[in-house]
């Protein structure tokens, strides 16, 4: 698992990658009450906004860590948008997006760089 230093996780299997928001984003946001996922074939670049989650607190964009195409999106959050609370790093992943460039994804952090990452905020 990777990380960016906009709280998103990303986790590679083969040229896929499921994109969520960590633990600590959830945290942050408080209660989701509200998640808009990506379309199908939707091309991103790295950066741009692909999702959107309302909570208690605010609504924010989730950003693309990874340049690609979106092949699934987590249709199970529009029913169940409290999953990125319970389970951010898991069940509650928002899109998975077909990569571009594996280069971008051995350029994000891992989890101890993260981790040190969240210490110095």
């Amino acid at each position: 698992m990777r990380f960016t230093k906009d709280h998103e996780w990303v986790e590679l299997d083969g040229d896929i990658a499921t994109v969520g928001i960590t633990a600590y984003a959830a945290d942050q946001l408080g209660d989701v009450v509200f998640v808009e996922t990506p379309d199908l074939g939707k091309s991103l670049k790295s950066g741009d906004a692909m999702a959107v989650v309302e909570s208690v607190k605010a609504a924010s964009d989730v950003y693309a860590p990874l340049s690609g195409e979106v092949v699934e999106a987590n249709g199970t959050l529009g029913d169940a948008p409290e999953t990125v609370n319970d389970q951010p790093e898991g069940l509650g992943w928002f899109a998975k997006i077909k990569i571009a460039d594996r280069a971008e994804f051995d350029a994000l952090m891992d989890r101890p760089a993260y981790e040190a990452f969240l210490g110095s905020l």
